[in-house]
């Protein structure tokens, strides 16, 4: 699935996804499945992270400014020099 185009992925699946330098820019996310996906370099600015499961997620370096991430879980995800 191309999701360089697609901003609204509400409850998406993208468990163990390769998203590397994805531009998820502004991206609705809520609820969705990101568990051990790979989002080094990512740029989530400004995204809708809400209920989102993060766990075991790879977000070295990821551009994580202005995102909600209420609710959403993170529990060993990797956030190495991310960008809060």
């Amino acid at each position: 699935m191309d999701i360089s185009e697609r901003k609204d992925l509400r409850r998406t699946n993208l468990q163990g996804a390769d998203l590397i330098e994805a531009n998820l820019e502004g991206a609705n996310l809520e609820g969705a499945n990101l568990i051990g996906a790979n989002l080094i370099r990512a740029n989530l600015q400004g995204a809708n992270l809400q209920r989102a499961s993060l766990q075991g997620a790879n977000l070295e370096e990821a551009n994580l400014r202005g995102a909600n991430l209420q609710r959403a879980s993170l529990q060993g995800a990797n956030l190495i020099e991310t960008n809060i």
